[in-house]
């Protein structure tokens, strides 16, 4: 049964070499990708399932025992994100077939989309920091091509922007890759953890340690997110759905990951730095989600405060904050898709994502209008809704370790959260109707099938929805995933049993 814990990275790879020969046969590609998406959904269920009544699944690719070969773990952790990946592209491959336009799905769309979900995945999995540089590298190379596919002049400019960052993030993950194995001398994580700890954190590993920091908070936009606001509003909605629900996790696992198992002794107050990250940047944040009377970079914005708030409970770091760090997490990616999928809804029905341009479309499209406010109420933490569970369990890890002024700020973001979208819900939705603008520059996105974009936006609402509701369910799976987090020595073990 081990074995299944690799399908999350092996079914969207063979699924993307086999869309590259319908390149043309439009309606293959997409039963071939709903097929793919779905079974991947079943094996995610089967592997969180089977985690949580056997414990934490290894497996040892050729036989080779850790540390001298490539290792997959599947820990309740990694488990819960690959289901949450596994679900969130489901939504937005359904959302693509009503809006990404024939145009993209001719120019090898599902196979990109593909190959993104297989380094996602394998991001989550992969029990070697190396195949984690690897799998990032699939995932970004498939999001330069989704980015910029379409070839509008906006989104040229901005993929060029993105490549030059991650380039230059690449290279210092790989130059730390280099620099850990040359001082330590395994790149297995669970090895690495109990070599670091024999040496003692201190000396050229510190330096190492922050060089990765830095690497992470790139690809994750904590408070080093210059490059997030122009990158994702750029593609069409379904895109950048899938942009902002799973490219910043990836980042933000890696931080979880490294700062609580390799790097585990912080002798330089590593998470004091990451509690300072994640206040400049829901600072920053919510000030550019409140400055702006463009949908796109107000929803992008609150991307950006969100990826601050997670970082505030790995800062804190006790039970209570990693537990609701892992909820948190969970529930934003499903709220953070369908925030992308409603904002390109309204964009769409308005002709133009100005809020000063818009007014009445409650009278339309009152189901749109409905949604996103409930919607808002969730990413801002209101019970009984999914992102109340993961915020309390935060708010009170960092009120019992002391963080005041930390959870201060993470509480006035929520605030901040809440007026952003309610702003765009009174301008949008209410007030005079106004008839839809022509189709502009800003507008960069093919006539929308309504039927087929409502569909997996409610789809997730439901699941919304559930998570608060079932929070008592979820929160078995939750605080067996935060105890890994808290006690490494459960991973190390789990691994290097043989």
């Amino acid at each position: 049964m081990n074995n299944l814990i690799v399908l999350p990275l092996l079914i969207p790879l063979c699924t993307a070499v086999v869309l590259v020969f319908f390149k043309n046969n439009v309606l293959v590609q997409r039963v071939i990708s709903a097929v793919s998406v779905f079974i991947n959904i079943i094996v995610g269920a089967v592997i969180v399932q089977q985690v949580h009544e056997q414990g934490i699944q290894t497996l040892h690719m050729g036989g080779w025992v850790p540390p001298y070969g490539i290792v997959f773990v599947a820990d309740m952790f990694a488990a819960l994100l690959v289901l949450t990946t596994a679900v969130v592209s489901a939504a937005c491959l359904f959302y693509a077939f009503g809006t990404i336009g024939e145009q993209r799905e001719r120019h090898y769309f599902y196979p990109f989309f593909q190959f993104l979900l297989a380094g996602v995945s394998g991001s989550f999995l992969t029990g070697d920091i190396f195949n984690l540089f690897v799998c990032f590298e699939v995932m970004l190379i498939a999001s330069y091509a989704l980015l910029v596919l379409g070839g509008t002049k906006r989104q040229i400019r901005e993929t060029l922007k993105y490549i030059l960052v991650n380039i230059v993030s690449s290279t210092l993950f790989v130059a730390s890759v280099a620099y850990l194995y040359g001082v330590v001398g395994t790149l297995n994580m669970a090895d690495l953890s109990l070599r670091i700890i024999e040496t003692g954190q201190g000396g050229i590993l510190s330096v190492i340690a922050i060089l990765f920091l830095i690497v992470f908070a790139l690809k994750a936009g904590l408070f080093l997110f210059f490059w997030l606001p122009g990158s994702y509003g750029a593609p069409p909605p379904a895109v950048a759905a899938l942009f902002g629900a799973l490219l910043t996790k990836v980042g933000l696992y890696a931080i979880i990951r490294t700062f609580t198992l390799i790097f585990p002794q912080q002798p330089f107050e590593i998470q004091s730095w990451i509690g300072w990250l994640a206040a400049g940047t829901m600072i920053l944040g919510a000030i550019g989600a409140v400055a702006y009377q463009d949908i796109r970079r107000i929803l992008n914005y609150n991307v950006i405060i969100s990826v601050g708030f997670i970082a505030f409970g790995v800062a804190v770091g006790n039970g209570d904050a990693m537990d609701g760090a892992v909820y948190y997490l969970v529930h934003d990616m499903l709220a953070k898709a369908l925030m992308f999928f409603l904002g390109g809804m309204i964009i769409t029905a308005a002709g133009t994502d100005k809020l000063s341009e818009m007014g009445g479309l409650i009278k339309r499209h009152p189901l749109t209008g409905w949604m996103f406010l409930i919607l808002a109420f969730a990413l801002v933490g209101i019970p009984p809704l999914s992102g109340f569970p993961g915020k309390l369990l935060m708010v009170r890890g960092g009120l019992a370790e002391g963080e005041y002024w930390l959870t201060a700020i993470g509480v006035a973001s929520s605030f901040i959260v809440l007026y952003s979208l309610i702003r765009v819900f009174m301008k949008a939705f209410w007030g005079e109707e106004k008839p839809p603008a022509p189709n502009s520059g800003n507008v960069s996105h093919p006539k929308m099938s309504w039927k087929l974009a409502f569909i997996p936006s409610a789809f997730l609402l439901l699941l919304v929805f559930m998570l608060g509701f079932a929070s008592e369910g979820v929160y078995a799976y939750v605080s067996q995933a935060g105890e890994v987090l808290v006690q490494p020595a459960l991973y190390i073990e789990a691994v290097l049993k043989e």
